[in-house]
């Protein structure tokens, strides 16, 4: 059986995950035969940890143009994502890449354009979308069971960070290192799946917080509303700060409504949608007959190796992707919008003025400085 061989680019904490399935065997399809981290420092434990017959390299393009793999994960920071993507689409290879696809829109669209003239797979590592719960929602909006939208509210705070974590690492929370906070780092996820399942709102206007509750540069905390084509309206609550933290996703409908919370999914259907019911109904008071419907799903799974395996299997025999690469700009739109909004204290329609974003993106950049790190080393296993 033909395996796909796979390097991965960056070795830090998620690139170690990719890691230690594809050496597990996991991805049965799939084979880790190379590595690359321009940290020599790193290098020793790193070696420990992909063994011997898998070769490190310091330099991405030395790997790409070696000859030992025909796929890479792209696990680096934020900013090197789309050159490193369009480097290895440029050199023929198949190329998986982390959240978030970019920064900001800009250069994206560049790396979209690259994937679209290249002959070869893209695929945007959006391992929420697999998760059944959120297969369901899909289901039941997009074969009508929930009827027209008219509302989706997302409260995702259960993202906690201490400042000793901002602390691991200089760039880590500001503009030159990363480029935003929760919204970049913690949130691509589920702006992913939110437009994934309600589709993209026309304008938005949002509150982002900067460095209210950690000693950082860029968003801690935000609340956005978004209005959509239809009428549809949304807001979107998250922050670092929280504890006990929430993560709700409620979406409202002509039909009824659905809500995800704590690994479980609940549909409450309408016997009448409210369109017809408010049409017909004369008596005053008065609502459609409702039922609470036990909606089957497969347990609850997030696994990166989920899109990793599809990927595989589009590479080896064109199955379909999950999470194809070129949809990776729709989330960065949102988390880019809210930024613009808040900076400029106004709506912004969608799509947005890229330029304007990046304009003052570098003005931010411009004045970032990194923080004093509390120094981590990355052990044997590959944990930090």
């Amino acid at each position: 059986m033909k395996k796909i061989r796979f390097g991965i680019i960056g070795v830090g904490n998620i690139g170690t995950v990719h890691a230690r399935y594809l050496l597990a065997g996991t991805v049965h399809e799939a084979v880790l035969t190379a590595v690359c981290d321009n940290n020599p420092d790193k290098h020793a434990a790193i070696q420990r940890l992909v063994g011997e017959e898998v070769t490190l390299f310091s330099d991405a393009r030395e790997m790409l143009e070696s000859g030992l793999i025909d796929a890479v994960i792209v696990a680096t920071p934020h900013y090197d994502h789309p050159g490193l993507s369009m480097m290895a689409m440029r050199l023929g290879i198949h190329t998986l890449c982390e959240k978030p696809a970019g920064v900001y829109t800009a250069q994206v669209q560049e790396m979209n354009a690259c994937a679209r003239e290249c002959n070869v797979v893209f695929s945007m590592m959006y391992n929420q979308r697999p998760n059944p719960l959120y297969q369901k929602v899909k289901d039941l909006i997009d074969s009508g069971e929930l009827g027209e939208l008219r509302r989706s509210n997302w409260i995702i705070t259960n993202w906690y960070r201490s400042q000793s974590y901002y602390n691991s690492g200089g760039w880590r929370a500001t503009w030159k290192g990363e480029g935003g906070g929760v919204l970049l780092n913690q949130d691509p996820h589920q702006l992913d799946l939110w437009q994934w399942l309600v589709g993209m709102p026309v304008r938005l206007r949002a509150f982002c917080q900067f460095g209210k509750h950690r000693q950082i540069e860029v968003e801690d905390d935000v609340t956005a509303y978004t209005e959509y084509a239809n009428g549809a309206t949304g807001v979107f609550i998250t922050t670092v700060a929280e504890t006990p933290g929430t993560n709700r996703l409620e979406i409202v409908g002509s039909r009824g409504k659905v809500v995800v919370e704590e690994g479980r999914l609940r549909f409450w259907r309408l016997r009448e949608s409210e369109t017809d019911f408010n049409a017909r109904w004369q008596n005053g008071f008065g609502e459609p007959e409702c039922w609470e419907v036990t909606i089957p799903t497969e347990p609850e799974c997030s696994e990166h190796y989920v899109i990793t395996r599809n990927f595989t299997a589009a590479i080896l025999h064109g199955e379909p992707l999950i999470a194809p690469g070129l949809e990776g700009i729709r989330g960065l739109t949102l988390s880019n919008a809210m930024h613009l909004s808040t900076w400029t204290d106004d709506w912004v329609e969608l799509p947005i003025d890229e330029q304007r974003y990046f304009q003052l993106l570098q003005e931010r950049i411009a004045s970032s400085v990194e923080k004093t790190t509390t120094s981590r080393t990355l052990d044997a296993s590959g944990s930090w």
